[in-house]
């Protein structure tokens, strides 16, 4: 395995559904001069106006993953988020190669679960913006492959979520939905031409503090204005690909693959209310 896709030294703590693991904590900076430059940076981008951005936020980026920054991410590891999970999060299970992050699922006894899986997170949350994702998943019933944002419990915070889901047993469709205070209820199933598991496609949600927008290859899919269904706390992104041998009416009847199932991450990004978009076809080029 390449060194840059080890996790971090930390432990963390076993999870319970719908709740994920707090990353472990960064370094402490090693240098006053250090310390000075970046309240320089803070302060020059404090000057940058920033449209109805009052949630705290971490800065705009786009990763294309030609290699994986240990400051940006977090590599979950030796854990489940609860009993509905039939596996465990595998840092091994996370690759990169050729510019593209590789997500697995296997058979392969890990502590009491049966299966391997695994998942990704930032470190650093963030606020109002627009999340854009460009992945391709693989087949399987039982299997959740999901680009998402979170926070809760680990955080000291409500559980706040907003989801693309694609459940990998019918790969014509992906699942938009939000979390509100730990309350969902805003599920929406969405087609996807030519099917999430033939091509790379882009998901995006753009969220702002009076409404949510989802988007599917740059195409307005879902949308939610109601003030009692838009999140209100900053969040961590996420890449999973899980499976559950009991949430059989959602995500279908789990049987074992056969093989090692994968979902790849072609690029990941964030851009901030107000700030430039952060490469040539972002739906933030047009949306902010």
């Amino acid at each position: 395995m390449n060194a840059d896709l080890k996790s971090t030294s930390a432990p963390a703590p076993r999870g319970t559904p719908f709740t994920r693991p707090i990353p472990g904590k960064l370094r402490p900076l090693r240098s006053d001069g250090a310390f000075l430059l970046i309240v320089l940076v803070s302060l020059i981008a404090g000057l940058v106006p920033v449209r109805a951005q009052d949630l705290p936020t971490a800065p705009s980026f786009v990763d294309d993953f030609t290699s994986l920054s240990r400051a940006r991410w977090y590599i979950s590891d030796g854990w489940t988020n609860g009993k509905h999970q039939n596996c465990t999060w595998s840092k091994n299970l996370i690759g990169l190669s050729d510019g593209m992050l590789t997500l697995g699922f296997e058979k392969r006894k890990l502590k009491d679960r049966e299966f391997a899986c695994a998942e990704i997170q930032t470190k650093q949350r963030f606020g109002y913006g627009t999340y854009e994702a460009r992945m391709k998943t693989d087949t399987g019933s039982g299997v959740n492959a999901a680009f998402f944002s979170f926070v809760g419990d680990a955080d000291k915070q409500p559980h706040d979520e907003i989801d693309f889901e694609v459940l990998t047993k019918d790969t014509s469709k992906v699942q938009v939905n939000a979390y509100i205070a730990g309350k969902g209820k805003n599920e929406k199933l969405v087609d996807v031409a030519g099917g999430t598991d033939k091509a790379f496609n882009d998901y995006a949600f753009v969220w702002e503090k009076d409404r949510l927008r989802w988007y599917v290859n740059g195409k307005l899919v879902h949308e939610i204005t109601d003030p009692a269904k838009l999140p209100t706390h900053s969040q961590r992104i996420y890449f999973s690909l899980w499976g559950s041998d009991t949430m059989k009416g959602w995500m279908g009847p789990f049987s074992d693959p056969g093989r090692k199932l994968t979902m790849q991450v072609d690029r990941v990004a964030f851009t901030a209310l107000g700030q430039p978009c952060q490469f040539p076809e972002s739906l933030a080029c047009n949306t902010n």
